[in-house]
Parts: C-alpha cells; sequence; structure tokens
C-alpha cells in the first residue's frame, strides 16, 4: 500500500463520518496524520490512516483501553481522546491536544512488554536520556504512568511526547 492509498481511505474516512478535510499533519512508520474538521462543538480533530492492520489493531485498542479508564492527561501530559474508529479503513478519529502532550500508540504493547534483552533496554534508555536531555526524567515518569494502563511505550520521541517549552 502506498501514500495514495492512505489519502483515499482518509477522504472516504472522511466523507462517511461528514467531516472536512483539513491539511497533512504528520507521517511516519505506520501511517499518516491529517486534520479534519466537524460541524460540531467539538470542531477541529485529526484522523490518523495507517499502512498495516496491525499496528490499527493495536493503537485502536490502547485507544479503547485509555478512554475505557478516562485518561485525558498522564503525569501532566495531554492525550488525545478516541472520536470514532472504522475498522474497514484503518483509521482512527481523535481530537487535537496542545502541548504538552503525548501522541502516536501504534508502536506501543498492550498488557505486556517488549521482550527485549537487558543490553537492548539499556542501550535504548542511553539513546533516549541523550535524546531528552534534562526532560528524561519526565519522559521516564510518562512512561510508567502509561504502563499503570497496560501501555508499554517504545517509539519515544520528541514528536510523540511534547514539553510546553
Amino acid at each position: 500500500m502506498g501514500r495514495t492509498d492512505l489519502l483515499r481511505r482518509f477522504e472516504l474516512y472522511a466523507a462517511r463520518n461528514d467531516l472536512t478535510a483539513g491539511v497533512r499533519l504528520g507521517s511516519g512508520v505506520h501511517g499518516i496524520v491529517f486534520s479534519a474538521f466537524r460541524q460540531t462543538e467539538m470542531g477541529r480533530v485529526a484522523v490518523k490512516v495507517h499502512e498495516r492492520e496491525p499496528d490499527y489493531k493495536r493503537e485502536r485498542d490502547i485507544y479503547l483501553r485509555l478512554r475505557q479508564n478516562g485518561v485525558e492527561t498522564v503525569s501532566g501530559f495531554s492525550v488525545p481522546e478516541l472520536v470514532a474508529y472504522d475498522d474497514e479503513l484503518w483509521a482512527i478519529e481523535m481530537t487535537v491536544v496542545d502541548r504538552p502532550f503525548v501522541l502516536d500508540f501504534a508502536g506501543a504493547y498492550l498488557d505486556r512488554p517488549p521482550d527485549f534483552s537487558d543490553e537492548v533496554l539499556a542501550d535504548w534508555s542511553a539513546e533516549k536520556q541523550e535524546q531528552f536531555g534534562d526532560h528524561w526524567p519526565e519522559v521516564r515518569a510518562v512512561v510508567g504512568s502509561f504502563e499503570q494502563f497496560g501501555v508499554y511505550l517504545i517509539d519515544v520521541n520528541a514528536g510523540n511526547i511534547s514539553f510546553a517549552d
């Protein structure tokens, strides 16, 4: 599947859900995120269309878990709320959040941590500490808070965990 297919599925999702398409907000290995507008009090939303079904299902299930637990913030960071999803189009509609925020759960694990060796985990931790610098203790707190809900974040980067400053 290519980016053209992702755009086609986004446009179909928008048409089915009476959304006005906005701009592309971002893209990555799991898919593309677009802004869209609802003619309701909600206004602007984000729609992520996934490249692969397993990534979609994982992210959908994590958003369902977060919604079930009423999670809107974690350790002071905003978390998008699930608005709707489409199992045929592999699309997730969510609220748009301001900084500080945590986004993108397609690479996360649900109910079990990844089966990485101690060496891999140590290398990952050292790399993330270097990336986040003085913010690393806050990032570790965010990661630990998500684990309380059975969500194990591994795609931890400045695009997915963003600070107010």
